[in-house]
């Protein structure tokens, strides 16, 4: 059934295919590790001080989105079990343009994410050890990342599963917590009582305003960056029918439970008013409850989040250089695929760029503010990558109703629902340009599909064959 996906080792590594290795429960916590991440551990601490309690609405109304974006993803890679990835129906759809502009920006965007979480790593390496270069654990951390990835996938999958179950023990004992606080109407040093009150307090839905809640956007979509993981396991996933249908339809409950839930604990203990910007309120809310032991696990666990990110990012990136190489849209080397089943050399320049991407650290003092910049960019890569998702169904829509009727995980509300998620997605770019600090990541990106462009003309007109498309459309 699966045979254009069988690798023998006694092949040329340039016409290996990669291995169905990932097992479903790699897939559910790769889906998991995708959705939580630095940006709930560290992020939520500056929206809940800039939304207030209304940042469980915006957190919502993304989460409601996001999962319109994925069942569309869904709908689609499912209708052709050849597609390695979204970019590879964007490319069907769309045109070949659309998906090489689209794999080489989600390249970026991983990478840049990447850096974002190790750039983090820095930052909290500089808080125990003030006199240590801030790049030295960051490149430690990349180099044994890379090395992962340089082992079977099913490596990765098992890295990232347990990974994934140390962040849900995080939110797991986060809650237990709140819960035991407000039971006890527990009051902190700083005098607020715990109690879901604290949710409903004047003043507490909209502190600053519709401002503010709209700032709230800004900040954590961020957070939601690697949901879409999922739709690049589907060439190294077992079973791709079960695994990807469950790890998309439980994305609502994923978010109630590690989003929604979380904030509410936080807030209902802390009150939103005595919420850190500048420090994560897991690791804050341990520390009022009296656990500072906990709340030292809790800096561990923000670590290995980061790291985890970052792990995802270079097994992404290196899968997508993978199927732009195979597709003639990126040098012949980066379609290698090791004995192992991995594409090493697409692994390798992945990290290069990663390390390249961290020489921030010596130009730019500031850790947050190559955070705030790195970050945003990867939030404009994620908003950019879902807005093509988005175009690829309403085209597969238009010229493959067939596949559509014979689908069996057919997105609910169909086009009029995908074309408000654009209308959504349009909005949230706008208000990126509403703030100094994320405009200046705006101005960057025009300039790389300028870039991008030029770069496929150039490579259209020196290759002698069209590039490769895993046609199905009618």
């Amino acid at each position: 059934m699966h045979e254009h996906i069988k690798c023998d080792v006694t092949h040329d590594p340039q016409t290996r295919e990669l291995k169905r290795r990932l097992e479903n429960r790699h897939i559910q916590l790769i889906a998991i590790s995708g959705a939580i991440g630095t940006g709930l551990f560290m992020g939520a601490g500056k929206v809940i001080a800039l939304a207030g309690t209304s940042i469980i609405l915006v957190y919502a109304i993304i989460g409601f989105f996001i999962y319109c974006v994925m069942r569309a993803m869904g709908e689609m890679l499912l209708s052709n079990l050849k597609y390695h990835s979204f970019s590879d129906m964007v490319a069907d759809y769309l045109g070949n343009q659309a998906g090489y502009l689209l794999s080489w920006t989600y390249w970026l965007g991983w990478c840049v994410a990447a850096i974002a979480d190790m750039v983090m790593v820095a930052g909290f390496f500089q808080n125990w050890y003030p006199d240590a270069p801030s790049w030295a654990p960051a490149l430690i951390t990349v180099g044994i990342l890379i090395s992962l990835n340089l082992l079977a996938v099913k490596v990765y999958g098992e890295v990232e599963f347990w990974v994934g179950l140390i962040k849900i023990v995080a939110i797991v004992a986060l809650l237990v917590t709140c819960f035991v606080l407000v039971a006890s109407s527990y009051t902190s040093p700083t005098g607020t009582t715990a109690s879901l009150s604290n949710l409903v307090q004047p003043g507490a839905m909209l502190p600053h305003g519709i401002m503010g809640f709209f700032a709230g956007f800004q900040i954590a979509i961020f957070s939601f960056n690697g949901t879409e993981l999922i739709g690049t396991t589907a060439a190294e996933a077992k079973d791709p029918e079960r695994t990807i249908k469950k790890a998309i339809n439980t994305i609502p409950i994923r978010i109630m439970f590690f989003y929604i839930l979380s904030l509410i604990g936080i807030i209902s203990v802390i009150s939103w008013a005595n919420v850190s910007a500048a420090q994560s309120p897991f690791v804050q809310l341990f520390m009022i409850a009296g656990l500072p032991a906990a709340a030292g696990i809790i800096n561990f666990v923000v670590l290995t989040s980061a790291a985890s990110s970052a792990n995802s990012g270079i097994y992404s990136s290196a899968r997508l250089l993978f199927g732009l190489s195979r597709g003639g849209q990126a040098p012949t080397a980066l379609g290698y695929i090791a004995a192992r089943g991995v594409p090493t050399n697409a692994i390798l320049l992945t990290g290069v760029a990663i390390c390249a991407g961290l020489l921030l650290l010596l130009f730019i003092p500031s850790v947050m503010t190559v955070f705030t910049l790195v970050s945003t960019i990867a939030a404009i890569v994620g908003l950019y990558t879902w807005s093509m998702i988005l175009l690829a169904y309403l085209a597969y829509r238009k010229k493959s109703p067939a596949l559509h009727d014979r689908s069996n995980f057919k997105m609910p509300g169909g086009v009029p629902l995908a074309v408000l998620t654009l209308v959504f997605i349009v909005f949230v770019t706008g208000l990126l340009a509403l703030e100094d600090d994320t405009r200046m990541a705006l101005y960057f990106m025009p300039v790389w599909f300028v870039f991008l462009t030029v770069c496929y003309r150039i490579r259209k007109r020196r290759t002698a064959t069209p590039a490769h498309s895993v046609s199905t459309a009618n």
